[in-house]
């Protein structure tokens, strides 16, 4: 058994009291991070005393997804207590991404990048990361240990390979940035992340990513008119039992 907390669930920028695209994921004492996007650290500090964490991926260079991993960096780089360079895996993108926000110390001192999309074992996970619809690189992201699966939409659109990074998960967590009739081919609708979840056998759908002043239950209900699995909003602070 292991543990999702969810630091962050907006898209674009983070509503008060909110943060932008975060989770933490540990399993056996492994703590992984997926994405850290605005306002994500003081609540990954809440979980992780001075920032101690044994790898971090990030999907994409959209600052609501990794503007934090430059936050990060600096508490580890001045906080003391680090233990070595923390994996870090993202498409080559992010690096530079951040790099500019952080012109005096070099991110490779804190952080070992591996190239995403990949595959990789890393602690407990297997960790395969592949290519999806968006504006800039992004790699969706498929987590697997014995006794549990999790796929991550980030911010994609949709396309065979998020079906592939899904199949027979127990659990996705998926953007769910449009709502209604919206289409996108660089984005996912919430009823759109509910036909994936349907069509790829998941056990449960996490939504997340959400705009903006978007009415969270209505999104729960445009995805539960295709997937009848159980369907929950992500929330800042959430803990799952995964």
């Amino acid at each position: 058994m292991g543990e999702l907390t969810v630091l962050g669930t907006c898209g674009a920028w983070p509503e008060a009291e909110r943060a932008a695209s975060g989770f933490l994921l540990e399993v056996d004492g492994f703590r992984l991070v997926m994405d850290l996007g605005y306002a994500t650290l003081p609540r990954l500090l809440g979980r992780c005393a001075e920032g101690k964490v044994d790898a971090v991926v990030i999907t994409h260079e959209h600052p609501d997804h990794c503007a934090d991993l430059s936050a990060l960096c600096r508490a580890l780089f001045f906080g003391g207590g680090r233990d070595g360079r923390v994996p870090l895996y993202c498409p080559p993108g992010v690096l530079g991404r951040v790099q500019a926000m952080e012109p005096t110390e070099d991110l490779r001192e804190v952080f070992d990048p591996h190239p995403l999309p990949g595959s990789y074992q890393v602690g407990p996970f297997r960790l395969d990361g592949r290519l999806l619809p968006h504006h800039v690189p992004h790699a969706g992201l498929r987590l697997t240990t014995p006794g549990l699966t999790l796929a991550y939409s980030g911010d994609a659109g949709p396309c065979h390979a998020l079906g592939e990074l899904a199949a027979g998960a127990d659990l996705l967590v998926a953007g769910a940035t449009l709502q209604g009739s919206a289409t996108d081919p660089y984005l996912l609708s919430a009823a759109q992340a509910g036909r994936w979840a349907a069509r790829a056998r998941t056990e449960r759908l996490l939504l997340t990513h959400f705009w903006p002043g978007t009415e969270r239950s209505r999104s729960v209900a445009e995805a539960g008119a295709a997937y009848d699995g159980e369907i929950l909003a992500a929330g800042e602070g959430m803990t799952l039992q995964v």
